[in-house]
């Protein structure tokens, strides 16, 4: 997982609440590496993984095969559903979408 630390140190909204949904849920676990992406420093691990991918917004999950491929997930609540196998509402799934994509509207 990638978050994003912003330039007061703190991490941004919603990395702190994906994090802390993912202890309440007791899924931290399952997630083997987390990656700062710090606006105090540019050249941070997670700010090079962003590039490397082409992602803008935090957080983000990157979940790797025993193959050595890789696949990349924006969507914290596909994240749920297909990684981990958790129950996600269609609404959650929707709101996350339209947060991301302001341009998007409901017909």
């Amino acid at each position: 997982m990638v978050q994003k630390v912003k330039h007061n140190g703190q991490p941004c909204a919603k990395s702190a609440r994906v994090l802390s949904e993912l202890e309440t849920l007791e899924l931290r676990d399952r997630i083997d590496h987390l990656v700062t992406a710090d606006e105090r420093n540019p050249d941070s691990e997670g700010f090079a993984l962003a590039a490397q991918y082409s992602v803008d917004a935090a957080p983000f999950f990157i979940v790797e095969s025993p193959d050595g491929s890789s696949r990349l997930y924006t969507a914290y609540q596909r994240f749920l559903k297909e990684v981990l196998h958790q129950e996600t509402s269609e609404d959650a799934e929707i709101s996350e979408i339209m947060a991301q994509s302001p341009d998007l509207d409901f017909i």
